[in-house]
């Protein structure tokens, strides 16, 4: 069965100058057409339109044949498109909506139609390469373009065969100019991998410290440009958080404090959005990133329910994320968000449990957060407790300090006070231990 592939062409100069004009032309084949292929091409649109100075023209959507041949279209269609090519004289460049095109195919279309093509791998990357900030996100985005340069390698080295012959070896070393690339690229991989093993053991370092002081941890995941930052702004309040109305603006784990309604501060962490057939690659050399996630003490799925793909958003978002080998409790225990409830009148999940908020409005945040709390006490296993203390001791202020203390009950004529608290259990066992005589009753 023929898939659809919409096809991008781009005008400018160098991929790195970002001058890029962008033209995806759609054509609609009776015995081919499916809704879905409009939202294909509305995502890549979408990715087109990540990218600063790239400008989408026109559309096509047209059936394709398994992207690993030689050979991307029928000879027909491959006709239609060049000819619609040849007929724009501003094109300079052409993007193929698939995962990725092998490197022969790449060699094969550039020659046709004498401009470079890009895959979906290709301009994802460049979106990642874009949006990059920390050392960390740098690192994995050139990780992950180790496998393109390996596959232009490939084509430089065809080209030059074809181009001149003469000796294959460099200076009489035993080595042909393949190899010695290779070699080069295989350091270069294995540099940019010690270089995040070692940024890997500085994050479980300060996750054990973070452990220590019993903070839970609330990772927000989601599809990209779900909203998952604007909420977790509208949780905290961070006025220094900036949510931008686009794919992938968040590549890496970022930490943000914010508070339960009993006073209980929590971690939400910010993660990179998903999408759907990110190329594998991308996803392993984030691996390190989204590891982070196997240590929350819980998941909250936000989900843009305006978005006519929101089912298949989801299937894509619990695939990567059963991928990861989460423990399953995590996975049982997820919060679901449906997200964007105030530009549907009148909206109501249907799935059971799901929360509707409107991270930008505020609506049902109260809700979520008491959701959060009721998951976040079961799955650490922190009491509620009220405890008798004496005003002239210590035990309040360690209480302050060492849990969350939710009441104080003052009892003047015997300078004692009932204080209510959230405590983790390790602390609690501290507690009996600095002071054994303090009544202590369970919530």
């Amino acid at each position: 069965i023929a898939s659809n592939c919409s096809v991008t062409l781009i005008r400018g100069k160098t991929l790195s100058e970002l001058w890029w004009y962008i033209v995806i032309f759609i054509s609609f084949f009776c015995f081919c057409y499916v809704p879905e292929a409009e939202l294909q091409v509305a995502e890549a649109v979408a990715l087109v339109d990540t990218l600063q100075n790239w400008m989408v023209i026109d559309k096509i959507i047209i059936p394709t044949k398994n992207p690993n041949k030689k050979f991307v279209f029928g000879k027909g269609n491959f006709q239609v498109l060049t000819e619609k090519i040849k007929k724009l004289p501003h094109v300079t460049a052409v993007f193929l909506n698939v995962e990725r095109i092998s490197s022969l195919t790449k060699k094969e279309l550039e020659g046709a139609w004498g401009m470079p093509v890009f895959d979906r791998y290709t301009v994802v990357l460049h979106i990642f390469r874009c949006n990059a900030r920390t050392k960390e996100a740098k690192l994995q985005v050139a990780l992950a373009e180790v496998p393109l340069l390996r596959s232009n390698l490939k084509n430089e080295v065809s080209q030059r065969d074809q181009q001149r012959g003469g000796s294959r070896y460099i200076m009489g070393s035993g080595e042909t100019f393949l190899e010695t690339q290779n070699r080069v690229l295989k350091e270069r991989e294995l540099k940019i991998r010690n270089a995040l093993e070692k940024l890997r053991r500085k994050r479980a370092l300060l996750r054990t410290q973070r452990r220590k002081c019993e903070f839970p941890m609330v990772s927000v995941m989601g599809y990209t440009n779900c909203g998952k930052t604007t909420l977790i702004k509208a949780l905290t309040g961070e006025a220094g958080l900036q949510p931008r109305d686009q794919l992938f603006a968040t590549l890496d784990i970022t930490a943000h404090a914010g508070c339960l309604p009993s006073h209980m501060p929590v971690i939400y962490v910010d993660t990179i959005g998903f999408l759907t057939d990110l190329p594998h690659n991308l996803v392993e050399s984030f691996s390190a990133t989204l590891e982070e996630v196997a240590y929350s003490d819980l998941i909250v799925h936000v989900r843009d329910i305006t978005h006519p793909e929101t089912i298949l958003q989801k299937a894509t978002v619990l695939s990567v994320l059963r991928n990861l080998n989460l423990p399953s409790h995590l996975l049982d225990s997820m919060v679901e968000v449906h997200n964007k409830v105030d530009l549907i009148e009148r909206y109501k999940p249907t799935e059971e449990n799901a929360l509707a908020v409107s991270a930008l409005h505020g609506h049902g945040l109260e809700e979520l957060k008491q959701e959060i709390e009721k998951k976040i006490l079961t799955a650490t296993g922190k009491k509620i407790l009220t405890v008798n203390i004496n005003l002239e001791g210590p035990q309040l202020s360690w209480l302050y300090k060492e849990a969350t203390v939710q009441e104080v009950e003052v009892m003047p004529e015997d300078s004692t006070a009932r204080v209510k608290v959230i405590i983790g259990s390790s602390a609690f066992g501290r507690y009996k231990n600095l002071f054994p005589n303090s009544e202590i009753f369970m919530s």
